[in-house]
């Protein structure tokens, strides 16, 4: 099996993947749906030649010395900041992750959080519950139309260009922000590329798919949100660092801006406790990629990952040189 390669998975991964990696390899498993600790993680992985990991894992320089045999780091996600890929380089040790299978449920959940928070169906849904339903009111309730509306996208990758495909069905007038333009992308849905600050002023719903960099840090703070339309809605299904969250929570509260929509948080788990107490937000537990099928091609995507580097063979989603050499 393997030529007695091991492979440590730091969590319950769905089963597809966890089958794969058996059938090649001892496989050492987390058994637990929630993160290990550090020493937990060293143990662990000190003795493996490959890892399967979550965003919640630091993999850092000293964890990866504390790893000699360790080849591969095959983030269980499209973002990868949990990992030190310059330290990972240096050491020769390739780091993958799992970009494309995830970008239509991901986008999915923008539309439905962007419909959830433009028509309070979160807010609808508790009226209903407590009782307070009392016949039909034509000032009852009210929300935004999203035909004719603005919809701006920070980040124009696969899943900002998958959003803006849904959102045009919907009659939306799209404007994106990127470092790159993307022409032939846009114009399928008729998006224009705008200045940060132009899409800050424009958009009647703002959402954020940029993945997180150092130089991104909170790159929504108070400022930024007073700058936004006092109608706006702020979506956010990408990684909690981009915002900060206490400025959200203030701007939200002092209806700065009308709504926002979260799946994803600063500090995960935690997250603002005020953000609870108000109407105008809906939160979710990071369940953007949460369909069976998605999660499931993660999955199987990091194993076979996995699979192909301790093969010696090139893997399939390199994030760093090595895997690309």
């Amino acid at each position: 099996m393997g030529d007695g390669l091991k492979v440590a998975v730091t969590r319950r991964i769905p089963s597809v993947g966890l089958r794969m990696l058996r059938e090649e390899f001892e496989v050492v498993l987390h058994d637990s749906d929630k993160a290990p600790g550090r020493e937990t993680l060293l143990r662990l992985m000190s003795d493996a030649d490959g890892a399967v990991t979550l965003l919640s894992d630091a993999i850092d320089g000293a964890l990866l010395d504390a790893c000699p045999r360790l080849r591969i780091v095959a983030n269980h996600a499209v973002g990868y900041e949990n990992v030190d890929v310059e330290a990972a380089t240096a050491r020769g040790i390739v780091v993958t992750n799992t970009p494309g299978v995830l970008t239509d449920a991901t986008a999915d959940l923008t539309m439905a959080l962007m419909l959830a928070a433009a028509r309070r169906i979160v807010e609808a849904d508790r009226f209903m519950r407590v009782g307070k339903y009392e016949g039909w009111d034509p000032r009852m309730l009210r929300g935004m139309d999203l035909a004719g509306r603005t919809l701006g996208i920070f980040g124009f990758g696969r899943i900002g260009r998958a959003v803006a495909r849904r959102a045009a069905a919907f009659g939306m007038e799209i404007i994106y922000t990127d470092t790159a333009a993307s022409p032939e992308a846009a114009q399928q849905c008729g998006a224009r590329r705008v200045e940060f600050d132009e899409l800050l002023r424009q958009s009647d719903v703002l959402t954020v798919h940029s993945p997180y960099l150092p130089e991104l840090h909170q790159r929504f703070g108070a400022a930024e949100f007073a700058a936004m339309k006092p109608t706006a809605l702020f979506l956010n299904t990408a990684r909690g660092k981009l915002m900060d969250e206490a400025a959200l929570a203030a701007a939200l509260r002092a209806r700065q801006i009308a709504a926002a929509g979260l799946d994803v948080y600063e500090d995960e788990p935690a997250f603002r406790p005020e953000l609870a107490a108000m109407d105008n937000v809906v939160l979710l537990p990071h369940i953007g990629s949460a369909t069976w099928g998605t999660r499931d091609a993660m999955a199987e995507l990091a194993a076979r990952n996995v699979i192909e580097v301790l093969h010696a063979r090139p893997s399939l989603t390199p994030v760093n040189e090595v895997g690309k050499s």
